[in-house]
């Protein structure tokens, strides 16, 4: 089943109904509009007035315009940015590149939480899912670019990240530099806490690896990263 919760914004209940009649033969259109009673059934049916009219299209307007606004940059796309797709669920595929960020582990995996070098990564959002690869500086970006499992706890093969217990909030109005800033904080916010199907996503041991990382300033060996058989082309579909 599907967590749909993010969807859910004010209670609506049902105020009105219409009904669209064709002339036959014609283009000729007739409306006729219904109130709805407190059960929610239709009732006193009427031609559409203008008031009625007016309050659609309004209502339609704004809808429109919160679709448009979803995605859309404020000034000059950025960078880092590799593709927007705002359209039916719509995504974002950016880079970022080797960093020092804070990262948070639970206790039980005896990692200390605190600053580490992070690899350059590869990311894909959704308004409701994170998906996130690494890849290596060395390597153009291009459509052909390997992508490596990211070197974290909680993400699947496939790079989707279990994001446990965070409240994604993400409405249909966000623009682009504000969805990318706030999918980037709920993934370094959160705390990693354990392996997908207890399979390591590198080459060594990935509790060790971390407890040489934090707060020692080291930065992060590239060659600890594990291929995918995903491709940059794969996130842009």
């Amino acid at each position: 089943m599907s967590d749909i919760t993010n969807d859910f914004g004010s209670l609506y209940l049902p105020h009105k109904a219409f009904v669209i009649y064709g002339q036959e033969g014609g283009d000729g259109l007739y409306v006729e509009s219904y109130d709805m009673d407190r059960q929610g059934y239709p009732i006193n049916a009427h031609p559409l007035s203008v008031r009625e009219a007016k309050a659609l299209a309004k209502a339609l307007d704004t809808a429109g315009n919160a679709r448009h606004s979803f995605l859309k940059p404020h000034g000059l796309m950025p960078r880092n940015i590799l593709y927007v797709n705002p359209d039916q669920e719509g995504y974002a595929v950016w880079h970022t590149p080797r960093q020092t960020v804070p990262l948070l582990f639970r206790d039980g995996l005896d990692i200390p939480s605190g600053n580490a070098s992070v690899p350059a990564m590869i990311w894909r959002a959704t308004r409701q899912n994170l998906y996130v690869f690494a890849v290596k500086e060395t390597e153009q970006i291009a459509e052909q670019l390997p992508l490596y499992t990211a070197p974290f706890f909680n993400i699947y093969d496939d790079g989707k990240v279990c994001m446990g217990t965070v409240r994604i909030q993400i409405g249909m109005k966000c623009g682009l530099e504000e969805f990318i800033s706030k999918w980037q904080q709920y993934f370094f916010d959160s705390y990693f806490s354990h392996l997908i199907a207890k399979r390591s996503p590198v080459k060594s041991n990935i509790v060790q690896l971390w407890q040489s990382l934090v707060n020692t300033g080291r930065d992060f060996p590239e060659d600890e990263l594990m291929p995918t058989s995903f491709i940059l082309q794969n996130l842009l579909k």
